[in-house]
């Protein structure tokens, strides 16, 4: 069974350096407080900046609850993360999926910022109903994203 990959696109009236930088390196910013895998709320989200680094939650106490690994790391045009989190928002070291983000400046001076999460079929038996709540979190994300991008230009 394959599952289209998920797609979701939005503006931002930075250019893509700056994208790239806000999403990647002040994504525990602009993720919404509750929303993360760990057992308490983030404090931070890191994506550490160099192909196979961790993709990581902290919370208060310093617990790490880790996400994925950084596949390609291309600023300010492209990021390519190994998502390693199941069905039940749990981290399993044996899960690949992938999330791009591509960075491609638009003629108003900001960045059209494309998020694609594919190989969701890797889910499993459930992956399709995975991908639809998959599919229906992403826009909210991508739109925290924005508005936390758009201030702080």
């Amino acid at each position: 069974m394959t599952i289209a990959p998920i797609v979701k696109t939005v503006v931002v009236a930075v250019p893509p350096s700056r994208a790239f930088e806000l999403f990647a390196g002040s994504m525990g910013l602009w993720w919404p407080l509750g929303m993360t895998v760990g057992k308490a709320p983030h404090v931070a989200i890191t994506i550490e900046p160099q192909i196979g680094g961790r993709w990581y939650e902290v919370d208060a106490a310093g617990n790490e609850t880790r996400w994925g690994t950084v596949l390609a790391w291309e600023p300010p045009t492209r990021l390519l993360l190994d998502w390693q989190l199941n069905d039940q928002f749990a981290y399993d070291p044996d899960l690949h999926t992938t999330v791009e983000m591509c960075f491609v400046a638009t003629d108003a001076g900001g960045t059209l910022v494309t998020l694609e999460h594919r190989n969701l079929e890797q889910f499993g038996h459930d992956a399709a109903a995975h991908a639809a709540k998959l599919n229906n979190g992403w826009p909210g994300m991508m739109a925290k994203y924005a508005a936390y991008a758009d201030a702080h230009q």
